[in-house]
């Protein structure tokens, strides 16, 4: 079997790429609750925003099929312009590829609902176009456990890289005496977010 390792995640070589967070999607829902996946993702977005990584999201037919991106998404990127397509594949739409490649960064991470479809279909094309991608799976829900096995279980044979949104944020920030780390750790909700300002002030001794 062949391993995928490759180089860190860090600041200027990581995008983030948000597929279809929208409210119709997000009502079918099972393997996660509903407040737990918008925490997930909420935090992700968050935390890209802290980490200042460029931020591409996109929706499907948001008028006249799933609805817009979920409230609490928008509010958390309030200056972000999602993208409206009706392909299946966000890549296939040639603005969502473009807005990809326009940020420059050769490692992209991915998260959408569904986990299967729309964060896997186009983190399988990045790898295809000579990308890194990674999913964060906890970022990214789907509508039944079969969906989820089998979907995370493709994406590792097509070498995408799965993981929780958490660590790959931890990852891009590297060194909890960052000036970033305190709003990272925050964004992404760890309640022990307190305990970076002591490594701060530790580091700085």
């Amino acid at each position: 079997m062949n391993y995928h390792n490759p180089e860190a995640l860090t600041t200027e070589n990581a995008a983030l790429v948000l597929v279809d967070h929208q409210v119709g999607l997000m009502t079918g829902i099972r393997d996660y609750s509903i407040a737990e996946l918008k925490h997930n993702v909420v935090g992700l977005a968050r935390a890209a925003r802290a980490l200042g990584i460029p931020i591409v999201t996109t929706t499907t037919s948001a008028d006249t099929l799933w609805g817009p991106a979920f409230p609490e998404l928008q509010e958390a990127l309030p200056e972000q312009a999602f993208i409206d397509r009706s392909t299946v594949n966000a890549w296939d739409d040639p603005r969502v590829e473009a807005a990809i490649r326009a940020t420059g960064r050769n490692k992209l991470i991915f998260a959408g609902v569904s986990l299967e479809v729309c964060a896997a279909f186009p983190a399988m094309r990045a790898v295809r176009e000579g990308f890194d991608a990674y999913v964060a799976v906890d970022a990214s829900g789907t509508f039944n456990n079969t969906k989820r096995e089998t979907g995370i279980t493709r994406l590792t044979q097509a070498g995408v890289v799965t993981a929780d949104a958490a660590s790959l944020m931890v990852e891009i920030l590297g060194d909890n005496a960052s000036d970033k780390a305190m709003e990272v750790y925050t964004a992404l909700g760890m309640d022990w977010a307190t305990l970076v300002g002591q490594v701060r002030a530790s580091a700085a001794a």
